[in-house]
């Protein structure tokens, strides 16, 4: 007897951090990689939105709680954590609750870093940790909102994931 088809699932995460106070500076983690000399993001881990919302949305997909139920501030073995260790743990929590990962989408805004020329580089580190493709576009809001002020960084992400079995 079939089983019948495999129907694939698909989860939205979305993750803000504001840049830290100049009076408390952190090291900018973004889509997986650290930025010389740009200002960092606040956050409980090393605040890389780009990591935190592909994580997210492969949690949405299976429908297995967020980041915060996961990794929330009431996990302090998670301060300070890498959000390429974050999404490599999420994508473990997913195969164990039975589905496999076909692909995770993230788009983030901010006026900087110049992010076109280490896509490649980022998405490579997210795929690897993700054992899955991973793909990352940035874009502006035209001085709009928080992000066009340059206040923080803002990421969405899109994550196929389908039934293992």
């Amino acid at each position: 007897m079939s089983s019948g088809p495999i129907i694939p699932r698909t989860g939205i995460g979305i993750d803000v951090h504001a840049y830290a106070p100049d009076d408390a500076p952190q090291p900018l983690w973004l889509g997986g990689l650290f930025w010389e000399g740009e200002r960092g993001l606040s956050g409980h881990s090393d605040g890389d939105p780009v990591a935190h919302a592909a994580a997210d949305a492969l949690f949405s997909a299976c429908g297995i709680g967020d980041l915060g139920t996961h990794f929330g501030t009431d996990r302090p073995e998670y301060a300070g954590a890498s959000g390429v260790t974050l999404l490599a743990e999420a994508a473990r929590i997913v195969r164990a609750a039975g589905f496999e990962i076909g692909n995770i989408a993230v788009q983030f805004v901010a006026n900087r870093p110049r992010f076109g020329p280490r896509r490649e580089e980022s998405q490579r580190v997210l795929g690897e940790a993700a054992g899955a493709p991973v793909s990352v576009s940035a874009t502006t809001s035209d001085g709009l909102g928080f992000t066009g002020r340059g206040e923080g960084i803002s990421a969405t992400a899109t994550a196929l994931v389908y039934p293992s079995n």
